[in-house]
């Protein structure tokens, strides 16, 4: 499989509430096509995220307005 980046060996939070897992991920043309533990295949972007939190992105929407 080819792809255009992996994110390897971090601690996925998904978002769901679940408990975490440790997989990797794999990207190809701007979507996640693969999460699994020892992805095979090649990238050609590849992040070492062990030791690290992978999550979704976040929008913090809160603000301080003072009318």
């Amino acid at each position: 499989m080819t792809l255009d980046l992996i994110v390897r060996g971090g601690e996925v939070y998904d978002g769901s509430g679940g408990a975490p897992r440790r997989v990797d991920i794999g990207v190809r043309d701007g979507k996640i096509v693969a999460l699994e533990a020892n992805l095979a295949g090649e990238a050609t972007q590849v992040i070492d995220a062990t030791g690290r939190i992978v999550t979704p992105g976040f929008v913090d929407v809160h603000s301080h307005y003072d009318g």
